[in-house]
């Protein structure tokens, strides 16, 4: 079975063949991994697909490393496989499902462990079924003190009748667009579901992680994540390949057919596989928030257009649904929890989960630790309001009430209605309402310096964390709150610093107009931009950011516009401008390029038509500065003299036949008066055109000039 959504086609070559009996074979693999039991009844003693020696590698790795050692190895291999499959973020995908420690979950295609790790974590009980023995080895060593997991290793359609029916979750996180590979019927998508039906409890769920076939990443310029090459998923995979993905409409023809009518979306972004956030049709991305599209990690891709712009008129426009990169689709009841977003980019003693939740009494908001070392970041939310609460009490800035829950597992929070002062703002530049804009600012800063001389500051009050809803302003969220004194310019800087670095468009506000009314100079922003960055290294910690590591793994976004003009440019380069006088002069109307006409490098050969009663012919052969040497120049097979009677340059002659031009519009004249002239006419012209730079082109005429 194949897992993770990797790169691979189920039609590959077969590996790690053993010529052993089944006996034999059963004898030979392990049947325990630490913790983990291994089931080999349904290995076929052979693998059907690999990643290759990037296997053995992680195979290493997870016998001879702990999981915190991974984030190190990590940046240290600079490897897509290897962040790939060690990143802790790529359990994001399972991490809020509310799974309970008595839940059977059933892994379909677990592939090398990273969702497992995640699911044995918060599970009863976990059973992976995958095809590859190597792989399956891999998944028990890394999770090897867990004692809630079994493998099954062999192909799905081989193990599915051992599998008992009572699973409260099935996953399928990158497994169910390769359903087509082992289930050979003419509706393989809708006969696997079928038999995942046959396996979950009345009150379970199926969770499918999929790419959604119209990604805008992939109108965006990234290549389809399954066959490497551009734009296949959405021409309908003309060349074949064995994983198929699909729009929604195109899942939810799959889940109709199968008679469920209970299913819900959810929408991971960037996309599945390292999801920093979680929305639902509850809660829909707002304008500005989707800004973390450069993801392409392994493979180079194409940047078409700006992603952040046409998600924003994509969400105005409430298409979200249609393009959004990635789908989580949930086959039975929905879940209370309508947004996640994590922050599991961090040192461990800060990284979070934020989640709003629909429940009875309405909406909550709740930051929960993503592990031990974080709750002591959660716990101090609670003081945290307090504080500041009593600080701006009588100042028109509200904070948002916190309280701990009583098991002390999260920090939750009243879900405020509201427009954040970062998309006020960001509506008075989009209709160039500057004095609109300069009020808002104004009346943050009023806000921010009351009760300065307190020591309790919160020093992440960026615009994004403050909602404006008439005269009521209030503060979100505050988790990054110090108690001792903070100017407040010190604040608002920080605030202005991290909108304009967010966002191009927002250059046009009057920096220097905001900095004199902090009362900041150039210097001192240069120290509070050092700040900034120390500040954010000790929320990072020591590891590498996921930019940073994208960065690192050396693969490129490359502008096609960039490179459309630099084409268009070379073809217009290799074309020349022919023009003719009837009578009335050379013009722009009586003239024609011909494309084509250089047969090697620097070197054109060209046949101009002319008839009876042409008075001259213009041949310009490009449109730069350059050195000409003409080879070849006849009329009707006869050369035409260079002598002034007969042509004319506007380039400076170096020696007959060869000039140099220190203009953009170099010309040669033929005057047709005195040449023996017919009805019609054929000039041949063959001539090397060397470009050269303005510069040199000016001063090569400067030398030829004192010569004579």
């Amino acid at each position: 079975m194949l897992g993770n959504g990797e790169n691979r086609d189920i039609n590959r070559k077969k590996v790690e063949t053993i010529h052993l009996s089944e006996e034999e074979l059963i004898k030979k693999l392990p049947e325990k991994i630490g913790k983990v039991t291994l089931d080999y009844r349904f290995y076929p003693g052979e693998d059907l697909y690999s990643d290759g020696t990037i296997e053995d590698e992680l195979l290493e790795i997870v016998r001879n490393s702990s999981r915190v050692e991974y984030p190190g190895i990590i940046e240290k291999r600079n490897s897509w496989p290897i962040l790939y499959h060690l990143s802790t973020q790529r359990g994001n995908i399972v991490d809020w499902l509310p799974i309970k420690s008595t839940d059977k979950v059933l892994e379909v295609g677990a592939g090398c462990g990273a969702i497992t790790d995640k699911l044995s974590e918060k599970a009863g009980w976990v059973t992976c079924v995958d095809l590859s023995a190597k792989r399956s080895k891999i998944n028990a060593y890394r999770n090897q003190d867990r004692d809630n997991i079994e493998i099954y290793v062999g192909n799905f359609s081989d193990i599915e009748p051992a599998l008992p029916t009572d699973y409260d979750y099935i996953c399928m996180i990158g497994a169910f667009e390769y359903g087509q590979s082992y289930i050979h019927t003419k509706t393989p998508y809708e006969d696997f579901l079928k038999i995942m039906q046959k396996h979950v409890k009345d009150s379970g769920r199926i969770v499918i992680a999929i790419e959604n076939k119209f990604g805008l990443k992939y109108w965006a310029g990234c290549k389809e994540d399954h066959t490497g090459g551009y734009f296949d998923g959405l021409e309908g995979y003309p060349e074949g390949g064995s994983a198929r993905t699909f729009t929604r409409v195109g899942l939810e023809k799959i889940f109709l057919a199968c008679g469920l009518s209970k299913y819900s979306f959810y929408y991971p972004y960037p996309d599945y596989k390292f999801p920093t956030a979680i929305y639902s049709d509850k809660r829909l991305p707002r304008p500005g928030e989707l800004i973390d599209n450069m993801r392409n990690f392994d493979r180079d891709r194409m940047v078409v257009f700006n992603e952040k712009y046409v998600f924003d008129e994509i969400i105005r426009d409430r298409m979200f649904g249609l393009f959004s990169n990635s789908y989580f689709a949930v086959v039975g009841r929905p879940f209370e929890t309508v947004y996640v977003k994590y922050s599991n980019d961090r040192a461990r003693e800060y990284g979070m989960r934020t989640e709003i939740r629909d429940t009875e009494n309405g909406k909550v908001v709740r930051k929960i630790p993503m592990s031990s070392e974080a709750k002591a970041h959660m716990e101090k939310m609670a003081r945290f309001y307090e504080l500041l609460a009593d600080r701006y009490e009588g100042s028109g800035l509200s904070i948002n009430p916190c309280k701990l829950s009583q098991d002390g597992k999260y920090a939750e929070f009243p879900y405020q209605k509201g427009v954040t002062l970062e998309e006020r703002l960001d509506g008075c530049l989009a209709t160039g309402d500057m004095d609109g804009f300069y009020r808002l600012f104004d009346r943050y800063i009023e806000l921010v310096s009351y009760g300065e001389e307190k020591n309790v500051a919160d020093y992440d009050l960026i615009f994004a964390n403050i909602l404006v809803e008439g005269d009521s302003w209030t503060v979100i969220d505050y988790e990054w709150t110090v108690e001792r004194q903070v100017p407040a310019a010190e604040i608002a800087f920080r605030a202005l610093y991290c909108y304009v670095l967010e966002e191009e468009k927002r250059n046009k506000i009057d920096l220097d107009l905001l900095l004199k009314k902090l009362g900041i100079s150039q210097n001192q922003a240069k120290d509070l931009q050092e700040k900034e960055r120390q500040f954010q290294k000790q929320v990072t910690g020591k590891q590498k950011s996921m930019g940073e590591l994208r960065s690192l793994l050396g693969t490129y976004a490359v502008d096609p516009k960039m490179l459309m003009e630099q084409h268009l440019k070379e073809i217009l380069e290799k074309r020349i401008q022919i023009y003719f006088d009837r009578g009335n002069g050379f013009s722009e109307g009586d003239s024609i390029y011909m494309p084509d006409v250089y047969v090697k490098e620097n070197y054109l050969e060209v046949e101009i038509p002319a008839d009876g009663n042409m008075k001259a012919v213009r041949i310009d052969p490009a449109d730069r500065s350059c050195v000409v040497k003409i080879c070849q120049l006849d009329l009707n097979g006869e050369p035409i003299p260079l002598q002034k009677k007969y042509f004319e340059t506007n380039g400076k002659t170096i020696r007959n036949g060869c000039y140099v031009f220190a203009t953009q519009d170099p010309n040669l004249v033929i005057k047709f008066l005195g040449l023996p002239v017919r009805g019609e006419n054929v000039i041949v012209a063959k001539m090397e055109v060397s470009p050269i730079s303005q510069e040199m082109a000016v001063d090569v005429a400067g030398a030829v000039k004192r010569i004579f």
